[in-house]
């Protein structure tokens, strides 16, 4: 990996691939497979890894609200894409991009016909999204006979899908809780499928479902954390490649005197002679404040450097006291040696977090295969 200069995220599509493979020879050939690239595709590059997949035969994409897949759509992205939660004040541009709207409630299930109707539109691919203990979105069971009737008596809309989120399957201390789910999901389903007169694409499994209940794997999967490599359980984690490595350099070193602060509020006080090197990466960027005072830790010649004091809002300073190193040299915060998942733990938190904290500032390299 090629020496960098400033602070960059560097990705990895040869990683890419290899999560999406590993991830497809987990389900049957016939299962649909949904990329999840919303958040800017979890803090990398949405239009690269977009791309990406689907060149690699992906199926589907999914992004959070309607700005995303419009920004798909401009950079030329031709798959099928969900809008896991649409607005009403987007459906405008949601139809004019083709993008496909999750709905959850009977109130955007009626607002969309209405608009959709101004727009003259004829079978409008759309998605019922079913709430099964997340208690997030989606509609209830009792909403099953509104949903089916407002379908039929409006032309302008087709439902094409319909899905749930798991709460927690990747604890298997909550297998009970998940499996419910799933039964729950299949039985709303059902009855969906029965008063439209058709079957119906269904979806359910996230990263870990597909790892731990793949037996509810239905017509598609969605994945998102996987794809990025990260599995929620070591096991996984140990079959999947991280994509992302975000490096900095080291722009300045001094010499702390014994009694020396270090940073705002003065929040590191030395008891003895410190080497300290500042980096070109702070809140700004993505790196919290929770991180701060020796919670968090960059990887310098191999080295722990602990962060010294508070976070600012573009550098961190680290102890590099036992590092023999200079100005100029790399400190890798995340990336295959030291996972993000790693680094997100010292200030009890998740990868999903800081990966997607990074900063649209921060320089952005990719590494085609």
């Amino acid at each position: 990996m090629s020496k960098v200069g400033e602070t960059t995220l560097i990705l990895d599509l040869a990683a890419l691939e290899h999560n999406y493979s590993c991830l497809r020879s987990k389900i049957k050939p016939e299962t649909k497979f949904l990329g999840v690239v919303k958040a800017f595709a979890y803090g990398s590059d949405m239009v690269t890894i977009a791309t990406e997949l689907e060149q690699l035969g992906a199926d589907y994409l999914a992004v959070a609200y309607v700005s995303e897949g419009v920004l798909l759509r401009k950079a030329g992205i031709q798959l099928p894409i969900l809008v896991l939660h649409p607005l009403a004040s987007n459906f405008d541009d949601l139809m004019a991009y083709q993008l496909e709207p999750s709905l959850y409630s009977r109130n955007i299930l009626n607002q969309f016909i209405e608009a959709a109707k101004a727009k003259k539109q004829t079978g409008y691919p759309v998605h019922i999204k079913f709430n099964t203990g997340l208690n997030r979105l989606g509609f209830a069971e009792d909403d099953v006979d509104f949903v089916a009737e407002e379908s039929k008596h409006s032309e302008c809309i087709k439902i094409v899908s319909c899905f749930s989120h798991l709460a927690a399957s990747e604890d298997k201390n909550e297998r009970n809780f998940s499996l419910n789910q799933i039964n729950c999901f299949k039985h709303l389903s059902d009855m969906l499928m029965d008063k439209l007169g058709y079957l119906l694409m269904r979806h359910m499994l996230n990263t870990s479902g597909i790892i731990n209940y793949p037996e509810a794997q239905f017509e598609m999967v969605r994945s998102g954390i996987g794809l990025y490599g990260y599995g929620n359980q070591a096991e996984v984690d140990a079959e999947l490649r991280p994509i992302a490595t975000l490096k900095t350099i080291i722009s300045q070193i001094h010499h702390i005197d014994a009694n020396e602060s270090v940073g705002y509020n003065r929040a590191f006080t030395s008891n003895q002679p410190v080497k300290s090197a500042t980096l070109p990466i702070g809140h700004a960027d993505g790196i919290g404040r929770q991180y701060g005072k020796g919670k968090g830790y960059v990887t310098i010649k191999n080295k722990k450097a602990p962060i010294l004091g508070n976070v600012c809002m573009d550098m961190i300073m680290v102890d590099v006291t036992e590092i023999d190193c200079k100005e100029g040299d790399e400190a890798i915060v995340f990336g295959s040696g030291k996972s993000a998942e790693k680094f997100a733990a010292t200030a009890s938190t998740i990868s999903y977090e800081i990966l997607t904290a990074i900063s649209q500032r921060v320089k952005r390299v990719v590494i085609n295969k």
